[in-house]
This record gives C-alpha cells, structure tokens and sequence, in this order.
C-alpha cells in the first residue's frame, strides 16, 4: 500500500507562540507591531455540559442511544472561535489568522491557518490549523471507538499511539480537499490475553466501522496498523 505523503513539516515558531501557552489575541504577529488593543473576551460556549442528563451518552462505552421513548433525538456539539483583528490591515490582506478555539469543557486552543496555505508571519506555526484539527479528530475518535471495543472483547490496553497523516489534493470534482487520511495506530496490551494479528485488524475495522467522524466525511480513511514484530 502506497504510503501519503509526509505530514507537515514543523516551523520554528515564534517566542509569543510557544506551544501550550493560551492565546492572548492582544500579542502582535512576529515582524509586526500590533496597533490594536486586546478586547475582553466573551463567555465560554455552552456545550454538552449544558444538555440534558438524559441526553447524555452511555458511560461504559458503546453505540449512544439517539432513541428516547421512541422519538428520534439527537446531541449537540459546540465549539467557539474568536478572532481580532487587534487594527492590522485587513483590505490588504495582511491581518493575524491567529485565532482561539474554546470547547465547552474549558479546553483553550491556538488555532491558524496552516502556514502551507497562508505564509508567515499571518500564520501562527504553534497553532492548530483546521487541516491538523481535522486528522485528529480522525484519529482520536477512531482510538476511542478501538478502546471501548477493546475492553468489551476482554483486552487490556496500556498504550496507544497513532502517528496519523493526512493529504491535501484536489478530488475528483476539483477541489481542494483532504483527500485521504492514513491512522498508523501503535498498541501496547497487557495480560494473558494478547490478539493475533488478524485479531488486531479486526479490532480496528470495528473501529473504523463505528467512528462518527470517519462516517461523516467523504474522505479515504486508511487503518495501517503497526503490528508486533
């Protein structure tokens, strides 16, 4: 199976863009003044935390139950983006794509455009631009699903790691588009219990087949698994 091509490669970034540190919207842009002040932020998005308890999903993993007394419900997912643009030039397109993304747990994220697509210094290297989010959320829901399968079949896991990738190409109608995601999952089991290989694939095919995220986009989704030498 032919390989993607290589992930995004990493940037130096900056001194007021170390990774980890929450965005303050009032920092300038490296090799920018920045003739703006910085504006109060709004109130955290209401999210999940905020939906009815019995609108809430099983704790012990599974399928969720979008039936409630035999009327097809539904859950709701939010995040908020903000961004300023803290009096830089925008008519001559040369304002900060540096943004902050909220979710309704209190998470804080620094978000970009990607620096592939909008050079430095508009692009913050240190943050999270939509195409990385995107392989991600890929990635992460197809290890929760692999989890929750896992301990339902009797396994024990004590480690994963998927060193995902993603590839943007333009697809069959002509668009830029990421057209397909490869998942390279790592997993380290514990106990008596160890899968075959062909047992591990199947985990991840079930994975693959229950995951929301991959289910909701047209993009190819590769599962290469790393296997036990």
């Amino acid at each position: 199976m032919t390989d993607p091509s290589p992930a995004k490669g990493t940037s130096t970034g900056t001194a007021d863009a170390a990774a980890g540190k929450p965005l303050d919207l009032s920092e300038s842009v490296a090799g920018e003044e920045d003739p703006g002040a910085a504006i109060e932020l709004p109130a955290a998005a209401p999210g999940r935390a905020d939906q009815p308890a019995d609108r809430v999903g099983s704790t012990t993993g599974g399928t969720p139950d979008l039936s409630q007394n035999g009327t097809s419900t539904s859950h709701h997912y939010t995040a908020q983006i903000l961004w300023q643009r803290d009096g830089r030039d925008f008519a001559g397109n040369r304002y900060s794509r540096r943004h902050l993304m909220r979710f309704d747990g209190g998470a804080q994220v620094t978000g970009s455009s990607s620096p592939h697509v909008v050079p430095l210094p508009h692009s913050d290297p240190a943050g999270v631009d939509p195409e990385e989010a995107f392989v991600a959320s890929l990635s992460s829901c197809h290890m929760l699903w692999f989890l929750s399968i896992a301990a339902n079949g009797g396994y024990c896991v004590d480690r994963y790691t998927d060193n995902a990738q993603g590839v943007m190409a333009r697809n069959a109608a002509g668009k830029i588009a990421m057209t397909r995601v490869t998942l390279r999952p790592e997993v380290v089991f514990s106990g008596g219990k160890q899968p075959t290989r062909e047992q591990l694939d199947e985990l991840h095919h079930k994975a693959h087949e229950e995951c929301f995220i991959a289910n909701s986009v047209t993009t190819e989704v590769r599962c290469e698994p790393v296997h036990p030498e």
